[in-house]
């Protein structure tokens, strides 16, 4: 594997081969004075000296001489500076005369060869190139060359990779049948072709993360079994100009080479952006490669068989000329399993694993509104990871709802000390919104109360709807509203003063009370009328370019209507809360005794709660049908009465003490609301 690395670098292969041949001449240059023995250099001067010197060889370069002495000894030695020339002159003076044994010196000077010259003048220009080959390399991801700068960086998937099927994907049942039809063509185009139909050049799937869209691409190109291009939109974007429309070009003239054959681009958003959005004005590579693409997909063979699948969670950002028909003719929303779909995704997860005779996937689907494929995935992994964590052979029940807890909730935080006050605050916060979501007729079913710390909430309420909702009434919203509002009426009508724990239950209040007057018409006096953009404008420079299209006079109007929908929906808790006290205090004991109540322990408690009227017309704010039930005095008019006052109209016993909830963040579990908005479960 190092040699494969190393012959796909030949610069690395250069380097070496260079330094190799620098050592080999090195040490061939040095082999001559292997058979010399070395001696002081006390004892060369008085070998010449004394006339014992048969021949002799002074290398200048390095110093050192070598001689031969009259009994056939080879030594030698070295001088240091200034005493090469005294041995110069006494060689020469031995060799002078008539009677003495010195035969022949001389003195070497070596050169440098040209080779070597030419080498070690190479080297750093070698080593030059080699780093800036090096950090081109790192710029174009780690594993590019030169040459394939302008490359695609797609991966192709074959017959012989695992493949995943139609099989493979359940909650999708809508988009499964349109992909069918790109399967049929791939197989079979001359079907298609003989009647006249033209196939759709593009297909663009859209929906939240973890829907499932790269899933179904992958399963239409292992139905087809075709040649599978897949590549996610961040790849053709690079620091220079031309290199993403190069490499679309190079993606689209591989996928024809090989056609029929199957695009995929992943997050088509990162290239597919609006052009000219921005206050700064567009991004030229990224606007030049999406230009490609356009001329690309317009230049389709429509007998070539490539068609492009296409993923975004975001196809509000994506440029109009993108979604034209002609390029993406098809486009396919991949949203949020429904209950159907929910059953069917856990069946696919759960297949394989060893599962409990109390496992009842229907009550997991009810429990699970509003999650994805990827979070069901998680639920059921994170159950089996608890089983075996605990050492058990089957997931059972009570796991998979702790899985369920832990994936929308966090991870139980046992260890969280708080105060018994604290937790009474808590549990009369929770106890509010479950009474309250329990006595309204509209309001989704109790599931499950618990004051156990969980992720950031301090406690939290489950409401499970009967059945999945596409559509949500006024009613239905102003009980929501006064569900999420339950916990702030608990907290003043048990403590006589709010605290930090109904934040998010004010968050969401006023968001959804917002939207109903803004978005949904829900207002007498303002109207079926829409203020404002709701979704909001995803580019700076549009939305600094639109103006307000309402005046100041209709904001006004508009946080007056707000604010009468919340307190009529927080005076609606309250006298739920008031004409049900025992109740509520019963439920408090319970909870802080058990500290997790389920859904049948709930229904014993609020045996005495009866369901209050359906509203009645629309006019009147949300006001219900009157009914013989003694009036309750507001929170508004509560707070000009005595302590004692408002112990005998709520059933008190006086001024209770001041609870503080030093972490009070609200949450809300996941639950399909009418604007797609994650909305139903509440935690003080």
């Amino acid at each position: 594997m190092k040699l494969k690395r190393i012959f796909r670098r030949p610069w690395l292969l250069l380097i070496g081969v260079a330094i190799a041949v620098v050592v080999a001449l090195n040490f061939t240059g040095l082999g001559s004075g292997e058979d010399y023995a070395e001696t002081d250099t006390s004892d060369i001067h008085n070998l010449v000296a004394g006339d014992e010197v048969r021949d002799a060889l002074l290398i200048d370069k390095e110093q050192r001489i070598e001689l031969t002495t009259t009994d056939g000894e080879r030594l030698e030695g070295y001088w240091v500076e200034g005493q090469g020339q005294e041995l110069a002159e006494l060689l020469q003076e031995h060799q002078d005369a008539a009677d003495g044994n010195l035969e022949a010196y001389n003195v070497e000077v070596p050169q440098d060869s040209a080779w070597m010259s030419l080498l070690f003048g190479l080297i750093p220009l070698i080593i030059i190139i080699a780093i800036f080959l090096f950090i081109f390399s790192q710029m174009q991801g780690g594993g590019s060359r030169l040459m394939n700068f302008g490359k695609s960086k797609a991966k192709l998937i074959t017959k012989d990779t695992p493949k995943s099927t139609f099989s493979d994907v359940a909650g999708a049942n809508e988009a499964i049948e349109e992909l069918h039809e790109i399967k049929d063509f791939l197989q079979d185009p001359a079907k298609f072709q003989s009647i006249g139909a033209k196939i759709p050049k593009g297909v663009l799937l859209y929906g939240p993360p973890g829907t499932g869209k790269t899933l179904l691409a992958r399963a239409v190109a292992g139905e087809a079994g075709v040649p599978f291009y897949s590549i996610s939109g961040s790849d053709f974007v690079e620091m220079f100009v031309g290199v993403g429309a190069s490499r679309v070009r190079d993606l689209f003239e591989q996928a024809k080479a090989n056609a029929p054959a199957i695009i995929f681009v992943d997050e088509i958003d990162a290239v597919g952006r609006h052009r000219g959005a921005g206050m700064g004005g567009g991004h030229d590579e990224r606007e030049q490669t999406l230009n490609q693409m356009l001329v690309e997909m317009d230049g389709f063979d429509v007998k070539g068989g490539i068609i492009l699948i296409a993923a975004t969670n975001r196809p509000d950002i994506l440029d109009p000329a993108l979604l034209r028909p002609g390029r993406f003719d098809r486009q396919i929303v991949v949203d949020r399993p429904d209950l159907e779909g929910r059953k069917g995704i856990l069946g696919v997860h759960a297949a394989g694993k060893p599962m409990a005779a109390d496992v009842d996937m229907d009550v997991i689907a009810r429990r699970t509104p509003g999650l994805t494929g990827a979070d069901l995935s998680n639920v059921i992994n994170e159950a089996a990871l608890l089983t075996a964590r605990s050492d058990r052979k089957q997931i059972d029940m009570a796991t998979l709802e702790e899985a369920i807890d832990r994936v929308m909730a966090g991870p139980e935080r046992k260890t969280r000390a708080m105060s018994e006050a604290e937790k009474k605050a808590i549990a009369y916060h929770e106890g509010g919104h479950a009474l309250v979501a329990h006595a309204l007729p509209n309001a989704d079913p109790v599931h499950k109360v618990t004051i156990l710390p969980r992720g950031q909430a301090l406690g939290y309420t489950m409401t499970l709807p009967i059945e999945d909702k596409f559509l949500t009434t006024r009613s239905e919203m102003m009980d929501q509203l006064a569900m999420m509002l339950g916990g702030r009426a608990a907290d003043e009508l048990v403590f006589h003063e709010p605290n930090t724990g109904a934040a998010n239950d004010i968050e969401k209040a006023s968001a959804l009370a917002r939207k109903m007057v803004t978005e949904y018409g829900m207002s007498e006096r303002l109207g079926a009328r829409k203020f404002g953009d709701g979704n909001g404008e995803p580019f700076v420079g549009r939305e600094v370019a639109h103006g307000r299209d309402y005046s100041e006079e209709i904001a006004s109007i508009i946080d007056e209507e707000v604010r009468r929908l919340l307190e009529s929906a927080h005076d609606e808790a309250w006298e739920v809360l008031a004409q049900y006290r025992e109740v509520l205090d019963n439920l408090v004991l319970e909870l802080l005794e058990r500290e997790t109540l389920s859904k049948e322990e709930v229904l014993e408690i609020f045996a005495p709660v009866s369901k209050r009227p359906t509203r009645g017309s629309y006019t009147g704010y949300g006001k219900r049908v009157p009914s013989d039930r003694p009036p309750v005095t507001s929170p508004r008019e509560l707070s000009t009465l005595g302590p004692a006052d408002v112990a005998d109209l709520t059933g008190g016993n006086g001024q209770s003490p001041t609870v503080r909830s030093a972490e009070s963040t609200e949450s809300t579990e996941t639950q399909a609301n009418v604007d797609g908005s994650e909305d139903g479960e509440d935690r003080a």
